[in-house]
């Protein structure tokens, strides 16, 4: 007897999907029958991943957002809505990072990683949770009326981590973005979760690993190992399956024991 995640009929739109996780969340919910909306700036990386998932039998569809500009947002979902269909989950992906010490931060760097992974993060669920909520209130019975958001924090948000603090202060604000969010929609079936991941190597840090400095915070880890971005693929799809309606409000650590 088996047990497999069917998402089967289900729209989700991936927020910072041109690269690293946000490339892996949409190929693993692709596989689990999603029809997945690619949404970012590089939209011919994206293009070139849609054809990635199409080539696999996956339903794909790109479209352009930038996370910090209002109206891009609601111009991207709405669009996401006409082409594909009224959207069912969300992986709030986009983030960006500044490396440098608390006394060196300038307001364009502190405005930089905030505009995106703070009050990006929070007017794209805001856009999506306004049309679950509107969904939800005007459904007839028995039809599914769900959502499924799920914000990517960091293990930063629960654990600072030196010359990132700027960043570890947005995905704490991310995190308890999840939570005011899981209270507020909750009783409209929109379950909203988070996931910290922790060092994971991907396309965009990888060089970093190669380093002096890499190797050395390797050696600090619990199991002196990286993630893998499908190291999360489980996660991802336990939270948005249907079967997951009495998870909402979690901030799940996916960090190999790092924050312990």
């Amino acid at each position: 007897m088996s047990y497999a995640i069917d998402l089967s009929g289900r729209v989700a739109l991936v927020t910072g999907a041109s690269s690293g996780l946000g490339a892996q969340f949409a190929r693993t919910l692709a596989k689990a029958g999603a029809a997945v909306v690619l949404a970012g700036r590089r939209t011919e990386r994206l293009k070139e991943l849609r054809a990635e998932i199409e080539g696999q039998g996956g339903d794909a569809h790109v479209v352009a957002l930038d996370v910090t500009d209002v109206a891009s947002i609601q111009s991207a979902v709405a669009h996401a809505e006409t082409e594909v269909g009224t959207l069912d989950i969300l992986i709030n992906n986009s983030g960006v990072s500044t490396t440098q010490k608390l006394l060196e931060v300038e307001p364009e760097d502190f405005d930089f990683v905030f505009d995106t992974n703070v009050r990006g993060a929070f007017f794209v669920a805001q856009e999506v949770g306004r049309r679950m909520v509107q969904r939800a209130r005007g459904a007839a019975p028995g039809t599914f009326t769900g959502g499924r958001i799920v914000n990517i924090a960091s293990m930063a948000g629960l654990r600072v981590l030196s010359q990132i603090g700027v960043y570890a202060m947005s995905k704490a604000a991310v995190i308890h973005m999840t939570r005011a969010m899981a209270l507020e929609w909750g009783k409209f079936g929109i379950n909203v979760n988070a996931i910290c991941p922790g060092y994971i190597d991907t396309e965009i840090n990888h060089h970093h690993w190669q380093t002096e400095g890499g190797q050395k915070l390797i050696q600090m880890l619990p199991r002196k190992r990286l993630g893998q971005p499908q190291d999360l693929d489980t996660t991802l799809l336990m939270l948005c399956a249907n079967e997951s309606r009495f998870i909402n409000g979690a901030v799940i650590q996916a960090d190999d024991g790092f924050g312990l």
